[in-house]
């Protein structure tokens, strides 16, 4: 005989609103599926999808449309809008080009960085730190195309290294994609081409060592059939932890005073856009 969940009091239901509204507000921009993880953990919900459907994306709905949940501390990247960047004249564009003007952190180092996404959801969390620091955020949505991977691969340098930063799910698919990927940028790149590909998240040892939460592995799974033990999504990976994993990655690679040297002549180089801006504005 299947054992149902009682109906959920109002009491109870304002009380995983105000967990929804805590998690996002402390790891801010997070995803819907972060969101769920952080409440299993803490024991709020139980893990199902049933209540990550019909629980946690309901009442993230209805707290965004009511005000609660303010729209940006939701990441969601799956849906984007092309649109050519246009200019009311040229003060705007130089007002524009000012405020959005910004020198290559990357030239004059030895390393090139790059890092690499399973999940299309996900790159709302982390582009905020490769934004920053002017990585490449790669989003592989699954497997990802040979179009995608051979124009990737091509364009690695060979004056000096590169390192690829991956995160993706433990699981039998998560696994070999990231193994596929890594392989095939390697196929496509110069043979004088200097890799190294490191898998940052998720890893063996992260779920145990944090305890991560597990889903059932997928049996209709090809891949699963020497597969032991749970699986684990990415998203389980608390967002803040994520961000401070590839910023520590990518901050490894800089020279402090170098990189001092550089944001100088950044600034100087926008106050010049400035003062242009300004005499345009005077013509």
């Amino acid at each position: 005989m299947t054992a149902y969940r009682s109906r959920r009091t109002n009491t109870e239901m304002e009380a995983i609103r105000d967990s929804i509204v805590a998690v996002a507000r402390e790891d801010q921009p997070v995803t819907v599926r972060q969101v769920f993880y952080r409440l299993v953990s803490e024991g709020v919900i139980d893990k199902t999808e049933n209540e990550y459907k019909s629980t946690v994306i309901r009442l993230i709905g209805e707290l965004r449309l009511s005000g609660d949940l303010p729209w940006p501390w939701i990441a969601d990247n799956t849906r984007w809008v092309r649109k050519p960047r246009t200019f009311r004249g040229v003060e705007d564009a130089l007002t524009q080009t000012a405020e959005l003007y910004r020198r290559r952190l990357w030239d004059d180092l030895d390393t090139y960085v790059e890092v690499w996404l399973e999940k299309e959801a996900l790159a709302g969390v982390l582009v905020y730190v490769t934004d920053e620091w002017d990585v490449p955020l790669m989003v592989t949505r699954g497997y990802p195309s040979l179009t995608f991977l051979h124009t990737a691969g091509e364009s690695f340098p060979t004056d000096r290294r590169t390192v690829v930063y991956y995160f993706g799910d433990h699981d039998p698919s998560g696994v070999d994609i990231a193994r596929n990927t890594e392989a095939r940028l390697r196929e496509f790149a110069s043979d004088d081409a200097d890799i190294e590909f490191h898998r940052l998240a998720v890893t063996a040892e992260q779920i145990v060592e944090w305890a991560l939460p597990t889903r059932p592995t997928k049996r209709t799974d090809t891949r699963a059939r020497d597969w032991i033990g749970g699986s684990v999504e990415v998203d389980a990976i608390p967002p803040r932890i994520l961000r401070d994993m590839c910023n520590n990655a990518i901050v490894g690679h800089f020279d402090i005073d170098r990189l001092r040297v550089t944001l100088e002549a950044e600034q100087s180089e926008r106050d010049i856009l400035i003062a242009m801006r300004q005499f345009a504005g005077e013509v």
